[in-house]
């Protein structure tokens, strides 16, 4: 009955989930539009305390962020909802997209180059909510020379080294830099948050069962034993992967598409055709993991495609989520004395920074054609985009809607 109260909050999660495209970075400037400005569930500044600390951590920090939204509201429960809702979209998506691939001839599964013509202006829109996220952010994060300068420096390591490492030791550093400074005190903690040890324990022992099956699935008798190794594989790429889901491409093509002669389990295509598709799908980019999971059961049949799909997500999202729920109270304690405190300033204006730095990155990939020329129009819908969010009261999804009937108008 509890979680009654939280329904209107779960709908916004559920539409927020139909809407966010653009990857963790245009996922923020939405978070920023629906959950802080709109709906008031946090303020800005935890918005973008929350998402520092989750880039700190292994997996999808924008579900990671989305997540600590709803522990803020009604806990660990409604965490797991919000988890379920927001990821269930587009993992149904992709899982789809691996039936398709794999039973019909699509015309997409033959090269890096997905048509995504219905979707031409959603990939600007979505820059135009980076800068509208990273705008806001630094309205409130940036006070002072020392994190002008910090927030400058992370922007430019950040374009000039685009490696997913890249992220948490600009973190680091910003965090060290603002220490210097001794003229900010916390508040004491009134009540020190408990930690919950299964967390760490569960994470831990579902890691170890899960090696020791997938060694004994080699058993050529166990006929089904793949499903074993997916649920290996993308439970550790779930705690290894940092950098979004563009970390995952190197591990998923490592584990499914070696180099000959060692067996492959996918195609380079099919590979391809799942990070093209996913980019046009609103959710979390860990999502394509559902597509991968499918492809590789889908020779046992339908039902066994089904449950490839579904392991493989669960798997993926696990171990960041358990590693969240342990962590976070562990954060919330130490936030409150003063080296970890003084550092928030510092590792807020670096995350501005790389806000901005990915806003460029994201742009500079849209905004030339195949013969290397300028498209100004692509420019014209970040503006338009950002204006609209930054000048206007229209919301979100409705934004979200109009730049994709108008892709679908004049195509």
């Amino acid at each position: 009955m509890l979680l009654l109260r939280h329904v209107p909050f779960l709908k916004a999660v559920f539409l927020y989930s139909f809407t966010a495209f653009g990857g963790p970075q245009g996922h923020m400037g939405m978070m920023v539009r629906t959950f802080a400005q709109k709906r008031k569930d946090v303020t800005e500044e935890e918005l973008l305390e929350y998402n520092a600390f989750c880039q700190m951590l292994p997996g999808p920090s924008s579900t990671q962020t989305v997540m600590l939204i709803a522990l803020k509201r009604g806990g660990v429960p409604l965490a797991i909802l919000t988890l379920l809702l927001w990821v269930f979209p587009a993992a149904f998506i992709m899982g789809a997209l691996s039936f398709l691939v794999l039973n019909f001839d699509t015309g997409v599964a033959h090269g890096s180059k997905v048509p995504l013509n219905l979707f031409s202006y959603i990939l600007p829109m979505s820059v135009g909510f980076v800068f509208f996220a990273g705008v806001r952010m630094m309205r409130s994060s940036i006070k002072y020379l020392a994190t002008i300068a910090i927030m400058i420096g992370s922007l430019a390591v950040a374009l000039i080294l685009q490696s997913p490492w890249v992220i948490p030791s600009l973190l680091v550093i910003g965090g060290t830099i603002s220490n210097f400074s001794n003229n900010r005190i916390p508040t004491p903690l009134e009540k020190p948050k408990r930690i919950n040890w299964m967390h760490l324990w569960l994470f831990g022992l579902i890691f170890i069962v899960a090696g020791v099956l997938s060694e004994l699935a080699h058993n050529p008798t166990w006929v089904h034993g793949r499903i074993f190794h997916i649920f290996e594989n993308f439970y550790r790429f779930g705690t290894i992967v940092f950098g979004g889901g563009q970390g995952l491409i190197p591990m998923v093509q490592y584990q499914y598409v070696p180099p000959l002669p060692h067996p492959q389990i996918l195609t380079v295509d099919q590979l391809l055709t799942g990070f093209g598709m996913v980019q046009a799908v609103p959710g979390p980019v860990f999502s394509v993991c559902s597509y991968i999971g499918g492809l590789a059961m889908g020779q046992y049949g339908p039902m066994w495609q089904i449950i490839g799909c579904i392991t493989a997500t669960v798997a993926v999202f696990l171990p960041s989520t358990l590693l969240l729920f342990f962590l976070f109270p562990i954060y919330e304690n130490l936030k409150h004395h003063v080296i970890i405190f003084r550092a928030l300033e510092g590792i807020n204006a670096a995350v501005v920074g790389i806000i901005f730095a990915s806003g460029m990155v994201l742009f500079k990939t849209i905004a030339f054609d195949e013969a290397l020329s300028f498209e100004w129009s692509k420019l014209v819908v970040v503006i338009i985009t950002f204006c609209m969010l930054n000048f206007t009261r229209i919301p979100a999804p409705l934004i979200v809607l109009g730049w994709l009937l108008l892709g679908w108008s004049l195509h």
